[in-house]
């Protein structure tokens, strides 16, 4: 856990100071007194300053619930929010009436929210967590499509002699398909383009 020390005139100055410096709020630090403030002889020879211990409380399921919950709020779409930390990844899972929007096309907006997620979590943090976002057990299903496609794209490309590029896809999505295929006898793979619109290419072997 991040932890500073700040003086300051007086020890809620110093609070206020290290919290400035951390970007959080006072109920997100625990606060630890390491000098009391006192005037010098004639108030000031030998004036002692404040200091304080801010240490941040790591809590990344809240921080990722407080954010989601925020943004859903402004998107006017009511959710149920479940956060689950395993060792250095955040498993987050959502629940709703209108999860078809959070989804967007091709999962593309979910990938954004778990993309922001990330951000705000990881900011400020020393130890990175892998943010993990999935609602109608979307990731599952999608991950089913692409093996099918995958596999059946390879045995065409087998059966043409020629190779096929895939449609643009996010990094997740196509390491899907190179572990899919990477055991195929006949075809191989390999990306290309750039971001956002690199593409899998799978190619016959020769």
């Amino acid at each position: 856990m991040k932890s500073i020390e700040v003086t300051g005139k007086t020890i809620e100055e110093a609070i206020q100071q290290g919290l400035q410096e951390l970007g959080k709020t006072r109920e997100q630090v625990e606060v630890k007194i390491i000098e009391i403030p006192a005037k010098g002889f004639l108030g000031l020879i030998g004036t002692k300053m404040a200091k304080v211990k801010l240490t941040v409380i790591d809590r990344p399921e809240e921080e990722a619930k407080k954010f989601l919950q925020e943004m859903f709020k402004g998107m006017g779409i009511d959710s149920e929010i479940e956060a689950d930390l395993k060792g250095d990844k955040l498993n987050i899972y959502l629940e709703g009436s209108n999860m078809g929007v959070v989804i967007g096309r091709r999962g593309q907006t979910l990938d954004a929210v778990q993309y922001l997620t990330s951000l705000v979590v990881n900011k400020n943090r020393e130890n990175y967590l892998k943010v993990f976002i999935d609602t109608e057990n979307y990731r599952k299903k999608r991950e089913e499509t692409l093996i099918k496609l995958a596999n059946k794209m390879a045995r065409k490309a087998k059966k043409m002699g020629k190779s096929i590029t895939l449609e643009p896809m996010n990094p997740y999505e196509r390491r899907i398909i190179h572990a899919t295929l990477q055991n195929n006898p006949f075809v191989q793979t390999y990306s290309e383009g750039e971001e956002p619109y690199r593409k899998v290419a799978i190619t016959v072997k020769r």
